[in-house]
């Protein structure tokens, strides 16, 4: 229940009213990601080899860092990106468009979202860094049109899916019961993680079977 949302019953007396909660990831759930369509420009970019970049800083575990709430601005994790890797300095705008390089929409999933946001509150939950957070609107417009202010990313979470902490939080962020929320993401891992604490969770593999996810969450006796 969200706290102050309430009806009129028949006779006239306030009840609660449940809001459904829509949870979604965003890759490789709403867009299509390809690593290794953005790895070639960074290093375009920053003057430096892809293996470098790899080897230096996702094989290292500084983006599960990041993901993980290091580095909480932009700035502050494009700065550590060059000192780590030795590249040149990214702005936002170059990092951004770098990545979109990888990016590309399902359109299904995305009217997925646009259905669901009809149905209640809408939000992104997203293991991603900080700098993932800023440049989202540059990323994603259509995705931000829909969820507004509702993006739920790691970094600013502090904790990673499938830790059910992340999803407590989410919980607690929107004021929802996990019997009440829907949740979508291509991990099977982190799936299992929203399973673990109630949450009706789809792992996504097409748009149909979602569809049919969504519908059988939408129509399920309370």
């Amino acid at each position: 229940m969200i706290p102050g949302d309430s009806g009129s019953s028949p006779e006239g007396c306030s009840v609660d009213v449940a809001v459904d909660l829509y949870l979604f990831d965003f890759d490789k759930t709403l867009y299509r990601y390809d690593f290794r369509r953005r790895l070639p420009e960074f290093a375009r970019l920053g003057g430096v080899s892809q293996y470098q970049l790899a080897s230096s800083w996702w094989a290292a575990g500084y983006e599960r860092r990041a993901e993980s709430g290091e580095w909480p601005s932009a700035a502050e994790y494009l700065a550590e990106f060059a000192r780590v890797t030795g590249a040149r300095e990214f702005t936002l705008e170059e990092w951004a468009d770098a990545r979109r390089l990888a990016m590309t929409r399902i359109d299904g999933s995305v009217a997925a979202l646009r259905r669901a946001s009809a149905l209640g509150t809408v939000s992104l939950l997203s293991n991603n860094p900080s700098v993932f957070a800023a440049a989202l609107p540059r990323l994603a417009p259509d995705v931000c049109e829909l969820v507004g202010d509702n993006r739920l990313i790691s970094c600013e979470l502090g904790v990673r899916k499938p830790d059910p902490l992340a999803y407590r939080r989410a919980l607690d962020r929107y004021g929802v019961r996990a019997s009440d929320t829907f949740f979508a993401d291509d991990s099977l891992e982190n799936v299992l993680g929203a399973r673990s604490i109630g949450i009706h969770a789809h792992h996504f593999t097409d748009v149909d079977s979602l569809d049919a996810a969504l519908t059988a969450f939408t129509e399920r006796t309370r």
